[in-house]
């Protein structure tokens, strides 16, 4: 099936994001930005998200009404959309996908147990091979991504035995598996937030996740997801708080996003900031729930982030590296994804997408 999208033509969201992209930091304030919205599938609620370039991006997401759990791609800069959902998503939820470009995509759905699996497709989403399983009754898995070449990736799972679980995979997907505990920190009463697909996120040869519950914590791994070393992210922790999404300009400078989704409207110390990718340092407040956050292509120090939950929702700008933060929309979305050509991308509930 495909969605017929008629807002923005291809070629003006392709002008505008490049545009913006290459003005220097500060210079795109916060009344230059916006987005263009359209409802894509207003059944599902959309946390996964990849953008390949301008022209393609992968979307996925849950059903609101307890129906398949659906995967979308766009190859004309989302003029159209294909329902290319695999086989067997019904009641599931999949809260991640990768990319590695218009044909080759991995997707995660989430859930205790058996509901944790990955699909691989290589054509297009017109086929899909279901290549994990998840067989183990406590384990549940978040996010997922893939080192640069797209061969190695990790997955992080909830603590199994009081430890994070990480799944790892060196063909690209094809195959996967459960890398021992033994380089991990007691994570117990921490677990992760799958409220974008970007509670993992890798950056050369670096990987971290974050954490919420006992502990709000980023976890940081230089070997490949054998190791990792925990430290404080500065965001409040709580049974709904932590840390929600991670983005890194370089493998040295990232930014923390997070909240609590109890009180999604106090956005006070949401945000944290690391120039050395281990010490964070608390950044500016919220009007919302930082879910995402993308770094703006061109620049060295603006960075956007997104939220939403229920009434309560948000688009925030830093041209500081997440020093401080102003409002630049009150639409808000789960998922966010910038891309080096300059193109930006937004996903959110009811089957909204926003170009920048």
């Amino acid at each position: 099936m495909r969605t017929r999208l008629g807002k923005l033509s291809a070629s003006v969201a392709t002008a505008v994001a490049v545009a913006l992209a290459l003005l220097p930091a500060g210079a795109a304030s916060a009344e230059d930005l916006s987005w263009e919205q359209s409802v894509i599938d207003p059944d599902q609620s959309f946390r996964g998200l990849d953008a390949v370039d301008a022209k393609t991006a992968w979307i996925s997401g849950g059903s609101l009404s307890g129906g398949a759990g659906k995967v979308y791609r766009t190859t004309d800069g989302g003029e159209t959309w294909q329902d290319v959902t695999p086989p067997g998503t019904e009641g599931l939820s999949l809260r991640d996908v990768e990319a590695h470009d218009a044909h080759t995509a991995v997707v995660l759905s989430i859930g205790p147990g058996e509901a944790s699996r990955i699909w691989r497709t290589t054509d297009g989403g017109t086929s899909w091979t279901e290549t994990f399983r998840n067989t183990e009754e406590d384990a549940f898995y978040n996010c997922l991504d893939f080192y640069p070449g797209g061969k190695r990736g990790l997955a992080v799972s909830d603590p199994v035995d009081g430890k994070f679980r990480i799944l790892a995979t060196s063909d690209s997907g094809r195959t996967w598996e459960v890398l021992p505990t033994e380089g991990m920190p007691d994570s117990t009463g921490e677990y992760n937030f799958s409220a974008s697909g970007d509670c993992l996120v890798i950056r050369g040869h670096d990987a971290w996740f974050g954490s919420g519950g006992a502990s709000a914590r980023v976890f940081h791994s230089t070997d490949r997801g054998l190791t990792w070393e925990a430290t404080d992210s500065t965001l409040p922790a709580g049974e709904a708080a932590g840390v929600f999404g991670l983005a890194f300009r370089t493998p040295r400078h990232g930014i923390a996003v997070g909240g609590d989704f109890a009180a999604p409207a106090d956005g006070t110390d949401a945000s944290a900031y690391t120039s050395d990718a281990r010490s964070w340092t608390n950044g500016g407040d919220l009007t919302h729930l930082g879910e995402d956050a993308a770094w703006l292509a061109g620049s060295r120090s603006t960075v956007i982030t997104v939220g939403e939950s229920g009434d309560v929702a948000g688009s925030s700008v830093s041209h500081d590296g997440g020093v401080t933060w102003t409002q630049f929309d009150t639409a808000g979305f789960h998922t966010l994804d910038c891309t080096p050509d300059g193109s930006c991308w937004a996903a959110g509930g009811g089957g909204r997408v926003g170009r920048m």
